[in-house]
């Protein structure tokens, strides 16, 4: 789970940064692409002359990659590997395709990660030999045109260069662990025992206590659930962060005075919040 949430966000980034790059007029190539049962595209391609091997054509993926075995035929696991960032799937490290070819295109220095990804191992199990995922460090070279009922793409070179996606999520993941950020723990100075409410079309003076848990400080002081909170120790409470800013300032074991709209009256109370746990 946690690699396809990275994967998507860093999709998101990509594709971004592809769709500033300029389209000059190129040759438009059509790639033929069988759709399986599961709906992913399958195509045919060559890796440094060896092939062809069927893969998935993943829209989605941000990454390439191939399969030890097609590490080994093309001579990918020969070459020196990019240990992993991540202990994923049994994976063998990143390298580069020195020629990646699929139909009548050929590009060069494709970044790719070998490993035998479980899902990929699970659909060529039940429907035949899948051998990889071709994504982003490919298709991003082009703009695509698909044809889901000729069952076609077209590719046209668009000048993108795209970056390295694996190479990048290696140097942001590197930088958190070196800052060894300590976690920050938001939490008023004293436990009150109240839940408060403000909808964004609310714009009435104060917060709603929505509610207030058993034997707490505030049932102590006689709040209750539906009162509307104007003031707290002398401050404002119009919204919940004003709230949550005035109870923090209230040390626990101190009293501080409230104020709140009851039944269309001011009810002015006191409460002793206590320390937590």
């Amino acid at each position: 789970m946690t690699y396809r949430i990275i994967c998507s966000c860093l999709v998101a980034v990509l594709l971004a940064t592809a769709a500033h790059a300029e389209t000059p007029a190129a040759k438009a190539i059509e790639v033929p692409f069988d759709l399986l049962k599961t709906k992913h595209m399958v195509i045919q391609i060559k890796v440094n002359g060896k092939g062809p091997y069927r893969v998935i054509f993943d829209t989605g993926a941000p990454v390439m990659l191939l399969n030890t075995k097609v590490g080994r035929e093309s001579g990918l696991l020969g070459k020196k590997t990019r240990a992993p960032l991540f202990s994923l799937f049994g994976s063998m490290g990143q390298t580069k395709i020195h020629t990646l070819e699929i139909g009548g295109l050929k590009v060069e220095n494709v970044p790719v990660m070998v490993m035998d990804h479980p899902t990929v191992e699970v659909i060529s199990k039940f429907l035949g030999p899948i051998e990889g995922i071709v994504g982003f460090p490919f298709f991003a070279r082009y703009q695509m045109t698909l044809d889901y009922q000729a069952k076609k793409l077209t590719f046209v070179p668009n000048g993108f260069e795209p970056p390295d996606a694996l190479e990048s999520l290696t140097k942001a993941v590197t930088a958190l662990m070196e800052d060894n950020p300590k976690p920050k723990i938001v939490a008023p100075a004293g436990q009150w025992g109240l839940v408060l409410r403000k909808s964004q079309d609310d714009q009435e003076a104060g917060v709603t206590i929505r509610d207030v848990l058993p034997g707490s400080a505030a049932a102590t002081a006689g709040l209750k659930a539906g009162d509307r909170l104007l003031t707290l120790d002398g401050r404002w409470t119009d919204s919940v962060a004003d709230a949550y800013f005035a109870a923090g300032h209230v040390k626990p074991g101190t009293t501080a005075p409230v104020v709140v709209q009851r039944d269309g009256k001011e009810v002015a109370l006191t409460v002793q919040p206590r320390a937590g746990l």
